[in-house]
């Protein structure tokens, strides 16, 4: 009887936790759109999303630029880290001697709880000179300084989901491939990787969100221009960095316009959320 007792408070526990963590994001949302109204009263919403100048002086708050920089260095960002980290899933859940596994799994672990600051002013004391100097313009801050820092930023998370959803895979599929004739790679390629494909895209939407949101080392590499980046190369600013920047000297309507910006990446991080979600339940 007791433990009929136990269960049914734990189920009661875990569901009002559930629901304590809905009503806070709906909470946020409501006062971000709360402090976003004045500059959705005052200025067009088509102005805001497809304006091309910030220029707070002169009432001009287009985040288009902004909008096409976080967009833009998440994808780099992306393109650079899905295939190491993935590489890395192998290695460590299907390659690596237990010896060598047990120092790189820490390892790759430990990147998740450096400070951001820390990998921006690494990317700001090394990475941007050696990008000044291949391009031979500029100061290297720059598009392509804040994605390399971003993958390495996201690398630990999607490494440690995908190698989480390798080792799930039934072992039993393994031993089918290699009854078949299959050799390790074969297996790995054919078999494994599909079989954790719904882990490995979960692993990859959560990396795109901690990107996406990443505020602090994207002020210290990217140049912070709300400008659309003309190449690489080219310095650019990013709707969190905006943000960052300017909300501890805002009042009135420029206040309420960085308000309407987290509000656009409030609403850009449901939508990714919510196409990833998709994603997930069609490869189920």
């Amino acid at each position: 009887m007791s433990r009929y007792f136990v269960d049914r408070a734990s189920r009661h526990i875990v569901s009002i936790f559930g629901i304590v963590a809905f009503l806070i994001l709906v909470f946020i949302a409501i006062f971000i759109l709360k402090e976003s109204l004045p500059a959705l009263k005052e200025l067009r919403v088509i102005d805001i999303l497809f304006g091309t100048k910030w220029y707070p002086s002169h009432d001009a708050f287009g985040i288009l630029t902004m909008l096409a920089g976080s967009v833009v260095t998440t994808l780099l960002a992306l393109v650079i880290a899905v295939p190491l980290a993935l590489g890395c899933a192998i290695f460590l859940a299907e390659v690596a001697p237990v010896h060598i596994r047990n120092i790189a799994r820490p390892a790759v672990e430990l990147l998740v709880g450096i400070p951001s600051v820390v990998y921006g002013l690494v990317g700001m004391v090394i990475l941007s000179p050696v990008i000044a100097r291949l391009s031979g313009t500029g100061s290297g801050s720059s598009v392509l300084a804040a994605a390399i820092v971003l993958a390495i930023m996201v690398l630990p998370t999607i490494t440690s989901i995908s190698e989480d959803s390798l080792r799930a895979v039934p072992v039993q599929y393994k031993e089918g491939a290699f009854a078949l004739g299959a050799t390790h790679w074969q297996t790995i390629h054919h078999v494994l990787l599909p079989a954790a494909r719904r882990g490995i895209t979960a692993a990859i939407i959560l990396g795109t969100g901690r990107a996406i949101g990443e505020t602090m080392a994207m002020i210290m590499v990217i140049g912070n221009s709300p400008i659309f980046p003309a190449n690489i190369f080219g310095p650019a600013r990013t709707l969190t960095g905006n943000i960052a920047v300017e909300i501890a000297a805002a009042t009135g309507i420029h206040e309420a316009a960085l308000f309407a910006t987290g509000l656009v990446l409030f609403i850009l991080v449901m939508l990714i959320n919510s196409v990833g979600l998709l994603a997930y339940r069609r490869r189920a």
